[in-house]
C-alpha cells in the first residue's frame, strides 16, 4: 500500500484531524469513527482524492464500504490510480 500515507495525509487536511492523524492506521475504521466524515466531508475528500492524485471518480463508484477503513479508501485510490 505505497499510498497509504499520501491518503492519510489528505484525509487529515480535509477533516482537520491535527495530531489524531497520527493514530489513523490501514485497518483504522472511517465511516461512524471519524466525526468530521460527514456527507459533505465525503465530497470534499473525493475531490482533493482527485486532484491530488489526477484521478476522476464517478458517483457510482464510491459506497460506504470505500470509506470504511484507511486500508479501503487506499485500495479504491490505488485501482484507480491502475486504470
Amino acid at each position: 500500500m505505497q499510498h497509504l500515507e499520501e491518503v492519510k495525509n489528505i484525509l487529515s487536511d480535509v477533516l482537520s484531524l491535527g495530531e489524531r492523524k497520527n493514530f489513523l492506521k490501514e485497518d483504522s475504521n472511517l465511516l461512524g469513527s471519524l466525526p468530521e466524515l460527514d456527507s459533505m466531508a465525503v465530497v470534499n475528500v473525493i475531490t482533493a482524492m482527485e486532484e491530488h492524485f489526477d484521478i476522476a471518480v464517478d458517483d457510482d463508484e464510491i459506497s460506504a464500504r470505500t470509506f470504511e477503513t484507511l486500508g479501503s479508501l487506499t485500495r479504491f485510490v490505488e485501482q484507480k490510480l491502475a486504470e
